[in-house]
């Protein structure tokens, strides 16, 4: 892959905003590939799934694979020639792009070496990884769709004022409309806040499962995508993601032993705590998640930075 300058009319920001460093991804992802084959699905998908009503636990890969159909048809990226997922965990969306949407080539990122690994070992020479930030990426021609589930959490950190966030947020979109073909479409998953301030926030959660990442606004993603991207449609599915967790504590109890015996009895905890507490929050809606499908706006009136803006 070379390096080269992609040709439109946006303006990068200084590199200060490119998110959740190595370090700190690694710090949760990099727990073991087996470990989390014990309480995820059969795909390796850590993001929430998509449930129909009446659903059960057990129906987790199901959800799971619909929720990646979703945002491939969302990303209008069937029978697409290149595709990025942004942020591609184990390779579950890759592996459904070229495998069943006839993709070409997908691309995903990741900044855990142990997911690398892992989509390294499926051996597809349709599917390529980098060990990669986003803000770094810089492929020789644009990509036709971008994917984006849960990559949104690792943009900006939560010690940043509002202001810093929404910048970081415009630096995300500004890299998106640069790595996106003119009429691409982008399918985005986060959690965002819901009925909670950022005062609110556990720091359980920011100090000892995911440091350097918080969630966002939609207020803050409407407007660091101004003029770069029109959103077209946003679900909000916060139920979704309080069955997916219960699902994931469901089987990790049930796999308890083994666990521990992998990552020890003072990390299982940590995570039966983690999930219990995502289960509380998305139940109440002091969190909730929303799926956003984005078109690229391929002549943008003013595609400056937001502190150019200020």
């Amino acid at each position: 892959m070379k390096t080269q300058n992609l040709d439109t009319s946006t303006e990068i920001i200084q590199h200060e905003y490119k998110g959740t460093s190595a370090e700190s991804v690694q710090h949760h992802y990099d727990e073991g590939n087996e470990f989390y084959r014990l309480w995820l699905d059969d795909t390796m998908t850590y993001t929430c799934a998509l449930w129909e009503e009446g659903e059960m636990y057990d129906a987790l890969k199901t959800a799971q694979i619909r929720k990646l159909d979703f945002h491939i048809k969302q990303a209008k990226a069937k029978g697409a020639r290149r595709v990025l997922d942004i942020g591609c965990g184990w390779g579950a969306l890759l592996r459904r792009l070229v495998e069943v949407h006839d993709v070409e080539k997908a691309v995903g990122l990741t900044l855990s070496k142990a997911q690398a690994e892992w989509v390294k070992s499926l051996k597809n020479p349709q599917i390529e990884v980098y060990l990669e930030n986003w803000s770094d990426h810089c492929p020789e021609n644009p990509y036709d769709a971008i994917l984006g589930v849960g990559i949104l959490e690792h943009v900006a950190r939560l010690e940043l004022s509002e202001t810093e966030k929404v910048k970081a947020y415009r630096h995300f979109f500004l890299r998106c409309h640069e790595l996106l073909q003119p009429g691409g479409w982008m399918s985005l998953q986060t959690g965002v806040y819901g009925n909670m301030r950022r005062e609110d926030f556990s720091q359980f959660i920011a100090t000892e499962i995911f440091p350097e990442s918080d969630y966002p606004r939609l207020a803050d993603l409407a407007k660091a995508s101004e003029q770069l991207f029109e959103i077209v449609a946003i679900r909000n599915d916060p139920e979704h993601y309080e069955r997916t967790c219960k699902a994931w504590l469901s089987k990790l109890k049930t796999n308890r032993a083994a666990a521990v015996n992998l990552i020890g009895e003072e990390a299982v905890v940590r995570y039966e705590k983690y999930l219990n507490f995502c289960i509380i929050g998305f139940h109440i809606r002091t969190i909730n998640l929303v799926r956003i499908a984005m078109r690229r706006i391929d002549n943008p009136r003013k595609a400056v930075s937001t502190s150019q803006e200020e």
